[in-house]
């Protein structure tokens, strides 16, 4: 399933991946190849919600904040699609839900419990608009970064949520190799991403 044929390859994996650094230096080296290539940002990050939280300190996760990045990442995927050939996706919106469910103190039966089960729902059926996803499992020394500094000691956790959903929903995901050079890693990626036939020169 393509997206008014525009084809998605998405990187995921837990904060300070190195996810941003690869899908620039990614983007950059297939635009060099002729490809019409855009890179996806990371919704969070324009978040009034988030940026309350995490750079303002007022407030904790809670709901509102974690649909209000879920429904950006949608929206910033289709337009960022728009008129291009394929699109590298900074993480995909079961990333959003992992950490919602990761974060999020729910009760059973509850509302919220409910909202999450429809995300849930509805990544499964979106799933099919990544054309392939990469998860990295590198760990990078952080900068001081506001919008990490909340969830910096939960990467493992994150990582095992993360993989933990995408066995769930059958979304298949390809494991980048650890301890490569950002262009070996473009590399790899770009080698794989030509063998699925995602990459069209023009």
């Amino acid at each position: 399933m393509t997206i008014r044929d525009c084809r998605v390859a998405a990187i995921d994996g837990t904060h300070a991946s190195g996810k941003t650094t690869l899908i620039h230096a990614l983007t950059a080296h297939l635009r060099r190849q002729g490809v019409n290539v855009v890179a996806m940002g990371e919704p969070a990050r324009t978040s009034p919600f988030m940026e309350e939280i995490v750079i303002h300190n007022r407030g904790t996760f809670d709901l509102a904040a974690e649909v209000d990045v879920f429904a950006a990442h949608l929206q910033l995927q289709l337009r960022t699609a728009r008129n291009h050939q394929l699109l590298i996706a900074d993480k995909t919106i079961v990333n959003v839900l992992a950490y919602a469910r990761m974060l999020l103190d729910v009760a059973p039966g509850s509302i919220d419990a409910a909202v999450l089960d429809a995300m849930e729902h509805f990544c499964r059926a979106w799933a099919p608009t990544y054309d392939v996803v990469f998860f990295t499992h590198d760990r990078y020394s952080q900068p001081t970064d506001g919008f990490r500094a909340k969830v910096a000691g939960l990467q493992d956790t994150a990582a095992a949520t993360l993989r933990e959903l995408y066995d769930r929903l059958d979304v298949p995901v390809l494991d980048v190799p650890l301890g490569l050079e950002t262009d070996q890693r473009v590399a790899w990626i770009t080698q794989r991403v030509a063998d699925d036939g995602l990459l069209i020169a023009g």
